[in-house]
């Protein structure tokens, strides 16, 4: 499990919290659109907005889900600066693909009635399969529909020729997961080396990359890419965390003509919340210490 991890599921809840919250826009759909719009109002940022919560296996919490993501599309309305991010395990995979296809077509088509776009994220591998069946199947009467793919899975090769001819909007990342060494890389630089090499196919593919990354040297390459390419500017975008300090490299590209898009986060129930919110935490080494110091407190009564 690693030091890190292993101090962060011993944190409480409440402390993992305090610590999340520059990475979570707030607990409502008014908090989440107001941050979205702050972006945009500000800084010109797009956003792309999230609800929080995953591997649901309650078909009351899926449709409580569905009603969030309903209220979510209709309070956004018709606007510019924002799509929308959902996955499986929020929406129905526990009952069959099938079921869970539906379930996303029905949010898809909610949200195309204002133009907003909707993106399919990418769990860990055991998802794999079933969100890029349900991708391709509802992508073909819904053209706006996008996903995502990671470039660790020693897969992703064979899975962009699978998209081949869909002309897609795909967020493409190293993933956050950790995944098994038989089935992924384990080591960051490759990660991000093969992530190059595939953006490289995805432009030569007809596709929309959506490149997230935080890694400078790695954003400057994909543009040079699209460069020598002759991709024109709107033909893809960066994408990065709400909560990462990188202000001026954000406007830098903003002022340059290309699209930067938030990930935007929220959750009216805490508790789905947690999973991601751990997640970022263990990405960043000084909120291990910051726990573990106040971990220490707690148990020994000393400051």
């Amino acid at each position: 499990m690693g030091f890190k991890n292993f101090i962060i599921n011993l944190a409480p809840t409440s402390l993992v919290q305090v610590f999340a919250n520059p990475y979570v826009a707030g607990d409502s759909i008014e908090k989440a659109i107001s941050t979205a719009k702050g972006f945009w109002d500000k800084r010109k940022i797009c956003s792309t907005i999230d609800l929080l919560g995953e591997e649901i296996e309650n078909d009351e919490e899926v449709d409580y889900t569905v009603g969030v993501y309903s209220r979510l599309i209709d309070a956004l309305g018709e606007q510019e600066f924002a799509t929308i991010s959902l996955k499986p395990t929020q929406l129905g995979s526990h009952r069959s693909t099938e079921h869970c296809q539906n379930v996303i077509e029905g949010i898809v088509a909610h949200a195309e009635k204002y133009g907003t776009k909707v993106t399919l994220d990418m769990e860990d591998h055991t998802l794999t399969d079933m969100t890029l069946e349900i991708f391709r199947n509802i992508k073909q009467d819904h053209p706006t529909f996008g996903t995502v793919i990671q470039s660790r899975l020693f897969r992703t090769d064979e899975d962009i020729k699978s998209l081949a001819g869909l002309n897609a909007r795909i967020r493409h990342c190293i993933g956050i997961y950790n995944e098994p060494k038989d089935i992924a890389m384990q080591h960051k630089s490759e990660m991000k080396k093969k992530l190059l090499e595939q953006v490289e196919v995805l432009f030569k593919e007809g596709h929309y990359p959506e490149i997230g990354t935080h890694d400078k040297a790695v954003l400057d390459e994909a543009i040079n890419i699209a460069e020598r390419l002759n991709m024109k500017k709107d033909q893809y975008e960066v994408q990065m965390l709400m909560g990462v300090p990188m202000g001026d490299y954000q406007d830098q590209l903003i002022k340059n003509g290309i699209c930067v898009r938030l990930y935007v986060p929220f959750a009216e129930k805490w508790v789905y919340a947690t999973a991601y919110a751990k997640r970022r935490l263990a990405a960043n080494p000084a909120m291990a210490i910051y726990i573990a110091k106040n971990l220490v407190q707690k148990i020994t009564g000393k400051k």
